[in-house]
């Protein structure tokens, strides 16, 4: 591939020095594009000069979202070197495993994290640490001083194949050990691409980025989209309701949020009250958007675009039109701009078929992608790389089906469906039903193990405030609009369901209360 000039975050220094790229928090102050480009130049030539990093090394970093957060990402980019973005809620043996398996040579880390690298140090073969805040060794460079030792001068990338790696994003391992998903430059441009024109993003917004950088929906939804417009990206350490809705009623104009976010959002006091009538898009991923919660949004004359991605998909992959997001509730729409879906039969999937035949409406299958901004594999893991794509179609393990007009739902991940007495079970299907009680905010259901059935479900309910329900009263719900090998046979009560950093139900938690 041709090398191409990558470096957007220069050409808007040159275009647009003045205009704010980053708005951290009180301690970070803001950025101009002038000042971003200049700071990612000395993280850059630090790396490069001060360190002798060569091209492809490694450098992982362990902080929570903020503006030096980008200044490492940018500024690595600029030295050609890859980042790894870890995952701060892990404990340490599991971030040594995902350390060991990327090999950094540097280890940038946020001073609130020094216990959990103090742990993990003993065991890690890293040449350089570096501090954002105070340092936790003597030998560790502290952030800025590493800055002031670098030249001051601005400089550019150098020209650099798309399909180069920037990053490495490992995935939250609920199957599993964690993979290393490579992240390509043209994987972030594409990605840009097919979130930025369905929600018409442009140089003149301003958005609210309250996902973990760790997650590809931090970086990506809409972080890089917004920096490689030239817009400003409002980047908090954590995300805070009461913070989100202060920015959202003063200067954001598109946000993009999980289900749990806009929930918390909504639940929060002042929402109610809150104009929010700036923000001209919503959309939202990584777990599907309950009913209720859509139409509470409505209420308020928001109307919340729902899509779906993988960090294996940069992640965009498909999105709903705003005009039918309320009519087509549970959709994930059609695909963005430069991909590509098709739904097939599981079985044949699951044998590598080839030429498959494409399922009709309303068949239920495998949902597969094929685009420009799907990843071209995983970091040292050539089994995972050899099941996950079929033709060049990119494997979701998603059970999905396509309606008349062409609309996409998701049925369920193929893992979590379970067997009872010989028919599947898609645990979103009674996870639905569930929520459609008038009682029940969230529910969940896992299976578990069975003498005569083989499985049987069992959910997890959180109720809606202030009400109460008993387990028989949920399982008549559940009876009266299921068929019987569907019905749980055991309801367990939770003030709120656990969620892995994606915002998504964390099953193997549950999994673990009822073994």
């Amino acid at each position: 591939m041709t090398a191409a000039p990558l470096d957007w975050i220069a050409a808007h220094a040159d275009r647009t020095p003045e205009r704010t790229a980053l708005v951290g928090t009180e301690t970070e102050g803001t950025r101009t594009y002038e000042q971003f480009d200049r700071r990612a130049s000395q993280v850059g030539a630090f790396f490069r000069d001060e360190l002798s990093l060569e091209p492809g090394t490694r450098v992982a970093i362990l902080a929570h979202n903020g503006v030096r957060y980008l200044e490492t990402l940018y500024g690595g980019a600029k030295a050609e070197l890859v980042y790894v973005a870890l995952n701060w809620r892990l404990a340490p043996p599991e971030l040594e495993y995902i350390i060991d398996d990327a090999d950094p040579d540097v280890l940038v880390y946020e001073d609130a994290f020094t216990e959990t690298v103090d742990a993990l140090r003993p065991s890690l073969e890293v040449d350089h640490y570096v501090a954002i805040g105070e340092p936790a060794a003597e030998t560790d460079w502290a952030y800025e001083t590493a800055l002031e030792s670098a030249s001051n001068e601005r400089w550019r990338m150098p020209d650099r194949d798309p399909d180069d790696v920037w990053g490495l994003l490992y995935t939250s391992g609920t199957t599993g050990r964690p993979k290393g998903v490579i992240q390509t430059f043209e994987m972030v441009l594409y990605n840009a691409r097919n979130i930025g024109i369905p929600v018409g993003l442009t140089a003149r917004d301003t958005t609210l980025n309250v996902l973990p950088f760790f997650h590809t929906g931090g970086l990506n939804l809409y972080t890089n989209p917004t920096l490689i417009t030239g817009g400003t990206a409002i980047v908090p350490h954590r995300f805070d309701p009461e913070s989100a809705l202060e920015f959202l009623e003063d200067r954001v104009t598109a946000f993009f949020g999980v289900p749990a976010i806009y929930r918390a959002i909504a639940d929060h006091p002042a929402f109610e009250a809150s104009a929010l009538s700036g923000v001209r898009s919503w959309a939202s991923g990584g777990a599907p958007m309950p009913v209720d919660l859509l139409e509470r949004y409505a209420d308020h004359g928001i109307v919340i675009q729902q899509g779906m991605g993988m960090t294996e998909t940069g992640p965009t992959a498909t999105l709903i039109d705003e005009a039918r997001a309320l009519e087509k509730a549970g959709s994930i729409g059609k695909t963005a701009p430069f991909v590509r879906a098709r739904i097939v039969d599981v079985d044949a999937a699951e044998a590598g078929e080839t030429n498959l035949e494409l399922l009709a409406a309303g068949e239920q299958g495998e949902l597969q992608f094929k685009g420009p901004g799907i990843t071209p594999g995983y970091w040292n893991c050539p089994d995972a790389q050899e099941g996950a794509f079929l033709e060049g179609w990119l494997r979701t393990g998603d059970i999905a089906k396509r309606d008349a007009d062409g609309y996409l739902y998701i049925v369920d991940r193929l893992k979590n469906m379970f067997i009872s007495g010989g028919e599947n079970v898609f645990p979103a299907e009674i996870e639905h039903v569930l929520s459609d009680h008038p009682d029940i905010a969230e529910a969940a259901v896992v299976p578990v193990p069975h003498d005569q059935w083989g499985e049987v479900g069992h959910a997890f309910v959180v109720t809606e405030a202030d009400r109460s329900l008993e387990d028989e009263a949920v399982l008549e719900h559940c009876r009266d609009n299921l068929a019987k090998y569907k019905v749980p046979k055991g309801v367990d009560f939770l003030e709120e369901l656990p969620r892995n950093a994606a915002g998504k139900i964390d099953r193997p938690e549950l999994e673990e209360r009822v073994s």
